[in-house]
């Protein structure tokens, strides 16, 4: 990877990272603030476990952009092809499975009452079903790693041999 195109990206990083802490406080506050009647807003919705969801949602965001951030710089230094980065395509990976999750809890949460239309909760679902083929693909990525390594290892076996051949 190109010096350029890691700064670019590391940057897109820093500023999804400095944004979601800052919406964390702000969720973190709202959970804290006066809810007035038994945890609901004036709409009806249940205020602490949508706050809660949410912020449980950030964290996911938050554990995907850190392991990026470690892939990209194993990348960086040649040495993404190893055992080590399965480690952090797992937590992507699951990170992913944990917010399609929180997605339909979230749906769940908010389908009984009128406070949402029935074509919100539908969306939701819908992401969620989106979010969790991104897992998917991340553990197809997953195996193309797995077999990339083992091709790497091959190759540094083979060379080995032929040195000693030589």
């Amino acid at each position: 990877m190109g010096k350029l195109t890691v700064f670019a990206l590391r940057s897109v990083m820093v500023a999804l990272l400095a944004g979601s802490v800052l919406l964390q406080v702000v969720m973190m506050m709202l959970l804290f603030r006066e809810t007035g009647g038994g945890g609901s807003d004036a709409e009806g919705l249940p205020r602490v476990p949508v706050l809660v969801i949410v912020l449980l949602g950030i964290a996911c965001a938050e554990v995907v952009l850190a392991c990026v951030w470690r892939l990209v710089t194993m990348a960086r230094c040649g040495k993404v092809f190893s055992r080590s980065a399965f480690r952090y395509v797992d937590l992507v990976t699951s990170a992913f499975v944990g917010a399609a999750l929180l997605l339909w809890m979230l749906g769940v949460v908010l389908a009984p009452g009128e406070a949402v239309a029935p074509g919100i909760v539908l969306l939701i679902g819908v992401i969620g079903l989106a979010v969790f083929g991104v897992a998917l693909i991340v553990l197809v990525l997953r195996t193309l790693l797995a077999q990339a390594v083992a091709r790497d290892i091959e190759a540094t076996q083979m060379k080995a041999e032929l040195d000693e051949v030589i």
